[in-house]
């Protein structure tokens, strides 16, 4: 399909001349502060922290910076938001419900943590009482706060505090959100202990699934906060584009067939086309073998770059769309390169095929067309295949992506509560 504007005249609408160098966006001075600081530390270590004010009952909040690592063994920095209860913990400490958030962008101005409130309930820019530009804000808080929990949420790495985020790489958002219970777990303001529970929706939720595959993260020595007792993990709506791959060693052929069949299932409207290239451009910042010009052209890698090097999910979006329209495919190559090196990057950054080190349970709508519901199915095979016990629910009425953390909310936080009071559990896996 013809462009409908030269890479000079998108230039010109956008006001960038597509220099080698990309601006961060301007952030607030706690986050500025953090950009400079180096990732030294151990894992979970807070290097910065700032008290908020919050609007929840019975809870104190700060702003973090803390010691993270990446799919490639790279320590980072990341941001967050921590709510914990006033008053003194009880003996033996407050449980810890570490929340992965789910798709807010990629620029350093993305964080949730950011925004002007953020120690609040979920916030959901699409839903009518949505009252930002982005999603943000913590899934039952005022429950868990009421129930004497600690909260965690991160913002993954690159989200304000320096370095590309990896957007949507699982298994380094995993690791953003286990060292954020590490992080908590150390600040003696909180009462935290080690008893831990991971909740995420769609980026975040991939992120959960992709942690309950990672018992060698979890267990490693020498953090701030060692031998977590994680008793279960919540997905909700659980992005995971390693499902995808084909069972046993990657060849050329298996490659290609894995990017085509992948790219056409996030192309058919430019909303999707944000989240698959920033996809893109967050796995080739996890992978330095990889080349953007690997799957966009010229003119896609420049304008991918100055987009998502500045501008969160929506926006990105939106500025997708007034300058192309229905031609924003023509940023992609029709044949990219190096597909066996992307196939098994997106095969090693998503979520790991082992049985869950402790009892999942994904919730999810059918009216869903953001992650398609029959990516976490087959997770849900496999999984249980190899001994792990997996639920999987669909919520009542006809759900959408953006309504699930929602109407999700009575049935996790009771399954919460059980896994927290340590009930048993039977094992949810389908019957055959």
């Amino acid at each position: 399909m013809k462009k409908i504007l030269s890479t000079l005249a998108v230039g010109s609408l956008l006001g960038i001349g597509f220099s080698a160098a990309h601006a961060d966006p301007p952030v607030s001075p706690f986050y500025a502060a953090v950009m400079k600081l180096a990732p030294e530390g151990k894992l979970g270590q807070v290097i910065k922290q700032e008290k908020i004010e919050t609007s929840i009952k019975g809870a104190q909040a700060w702003r973090i910076a803390y010691i993270s690592s990446d799919i490639s063994g790279r320590k980072t920095i990341s941001t967050g938001l921590v709510v914990a209860p006033v008053g003194q913990a009880p003996a033996g400490g407050r449980p810890v419900m570490t929340w992965a958030h789910g798709t807010t962008g990629s620029a350093q101005n993305c964080g949730p943590s950011q925004v002007l409130d953020p120690a609040v309930p979920l916030n959901e820019y699409f839903l009518v009482g949505g009252n930002s530009w982005t999603d943000y804000g913590v899934p039952a808080a005022e429950e868990f706060i009421k129930e004497g929990y600690v909260l965690v949420a991160t913002d993954y790495q690159g989200l304000g505090s320096g370095g590309r985020h990896q957007y949507s790489v699982a298994a380094t958002n995993g690791m953003d959100t286990l060292n954020a219970a590490r992080a908590v777990i150390s600040m003696k303001e909180t009462g935290a202990n080690k008893k831990t529970l991971v909740y995420g929706w769609s980026q975040g939720g991939g992120a959960t699934i992709a942690l309950a595959g990672m018992p060698d993260y979890i267990k490693q020595t020498g953090t701030v906060a060692d031998n977590l007792e994680i008793v279960g993990f919540v997905a909700l709506a659980p992005q995971d584009i390693s499902i995808l791959a084909p069972a046993g060693k990657l060849d050329q052929a298996a490659a290609d067939k894995y990017l085509q069949t992948s790219q056409k299932m996030f192309l058919d409207n430019i909303f999707n086309f944000t989240h698959a290239t920033m996809y893109y451009w967050g796995t080739q910042a996890a992978f330095p073998n990889l080349k953007l010009s690997d799957i966009f052209t010229d003119e896609g890698v420049k304008v991918a770059n100055e987009i998502y090097s500045n501008k969160c999910m929506h926006p990105a979006s939106d500025t997708f769309n007034f300058n192309y329209a229905s031609t924003y495919a023509s940023l992609l190559k029709t044949a990219p390169t190096n597909t066996l090196a992307w196939a098994q990057a997106m095969q090693k950054g998503g979520v790991p095929v082992v049985k869950p080190i402790a009892p999942v349970q994904i919730y999810f709508g059918t009216k869903d067309t953001a992650v398609p519901p029959m990516m976490h199915k087959l997770y849900q095979e496999q999984a249980c295949k190899l001994g792990g016990n997996v639920g999987r629910m669909q919520l009542p009425g006809e759900q959408s992506h953006f309504t699930t953390p929602g109407s999700s909310k009575p049935f996790y936080i009771a399954w919460v509560k059980d896994r927290i009071a340590g009930k048993p559990l039977a094992n949810a896996c389908p019957q055959n």
